[in-house]
């Protein structure tokens, strides 16, 4: 009993962060029609300068680690992205009214990693004195592409068998019509095979994962202590109460797209952060009791499972599934998903994580 009052009492503070209060406060404002408005470049730029420092302190947390530490993480971190979309695939998609298209994209964009939601949650760990290892940032990539992939994938495999029903349908009426001289080439039809490596491409060209990689190598390969601690972490904090607001303004907005597509998206927007978080935190509790992996490192694992993409998967999922619905898809991520990963997931992990320390 004193377990969970005492979990109650932390996740009920958490929701009192300044942080999420930026993020709740962007929801109103953009709900009471007012016209406060962040131009895209500066939001780009306050993305930019998050990643890259989350980005500098992984690089420099790996150069003094030991490189065996991250290797159950980062499987574990693939495997979750591959499993998020599977689950979705065999959940959202089943649904009515939910298109397989659609449904697979939403999954893939869920697998996928917000980045601002990471900041956030290495901002509120940081504040409660919750120690992990810097490097778990970046277990970013090794999620959120194999979740993109395997999203696109499954996708071209639906609509190859798809469209190899309907050819073969039409190509043995022509066959039978014309003597097995068709335009289509029955009975001989090959289709196209799905290419991995322009998918991997798109999302390391990503601006986000970019940025995060190009923090990492130059924390990992040069010495930049001196411009982090005069420079990026002093503005981290303000930057990300800025970025909150954005995103708060931005769910709001999202309302009106997901309205256009079934309610079930909103179920599955509501429930899917907070399932797949806490199988990850399933996931890093195995690596805590095998190789050591902190519970700050645990509740990460947990986060960047519960978020949705709000910068690199959009326009990886647009290129690579161009019949899916963005509304649906976006509309998901950033109306609901993304508030449920910041005011509710990361108050629930980190809070869990207390407990068990305190137990």
């Amino acid at each position: 009993m004193d377990f969970l009052s005492n979990f109650l009492i932390r996740f009920l503070t958490q929701l009192q962060s300044p942080t999420l209060g930026f993020l709740i406060g962007g929801m109103i404002v953009a709900s009471l029609g007012s016209r406060l408005s962040i131009p895209d470049p500066v939001y780009k730029f306050i993305v930019f300068m998050l990643l890259i420092k989350v980005g500098l302190t992984g690089g420099q947390a790996i150069r003094d680690s030991n490189p065996a530490e991250i290797l159950l993480p980062a499987l574990f971190a693939v495997v979750i992205g591959i499993l998020i979309v599977f689950i979705g695939r065999y959940t959202l998609c089943m649904l009515p009214n939910v298109k397989i298209e659609d449904g697979i994209a939403t999954a893939g964009l869920f697998g996928a990693v917000s980045g601002s939601t990471l900041a956030a949650a290495l901002t509120l760990l940081e504040t409660q004195g919750i120690p992990y290892e810097p490097w778990a940032a970046a277990l970013y990539p090794f999620m959120d592409i194999p979740a993109l992939v395997t999203a696109i994938v499954l996708s071209s495999i639906y609509t190859s068998k798809r469209r190899g029903t309907a050819d073969e349908y039409l190509s043995k009426q022509e066959y039978s019509s014309k003597q097995g001289i068709t335009a289509r080439g029955y009975p001989n039809k090959k289709h196209e095979r799905v290419k991995i490596w322009p998918i991997v491409k798109e999302s390391l060209q990503g601006s986000a994962l970019s940025a995060l990689l190009l923090g990492l190598a130059l924390g990992l390969l040069t010495q930049p202590e001196s411009v982090y601690k005069s420079f990026y972490d002093p503005l981290f904090r303000g930057l990300l109460s800025v970025l909150m607001l954005i995103m708060g303004m931005e769910a709001a907005a999202r309302l009106k797209e997901l309205r256009q597509v079934a309610q079930w998206y909103a179920v599955y927007a509501f429930v899917a952060p907070l399932l797949h978080g806490f199988i990850a935190f399933g996931f890093g509790m195995i690596a805590h009791y095998t190789t050591g992996f902190t519970l700050g490192g645990v509740v990460i694992l947990a986060v960047i499972a519960a978020s949705s993409s709000d910068i690199s998967g959009p326009p990886t999922l647009r290129a690579g599934i161009p019949s899916a619905n963005p509304s649906a898809y976006i509309g998901a991520s950033t109306a609901v998903g993304t508030p449920v990963a910041l005011a509710l997931g990361i108050p629930l992990y980190i809070g869990l994580a207390q407990a068990l320390m305190g137990g």
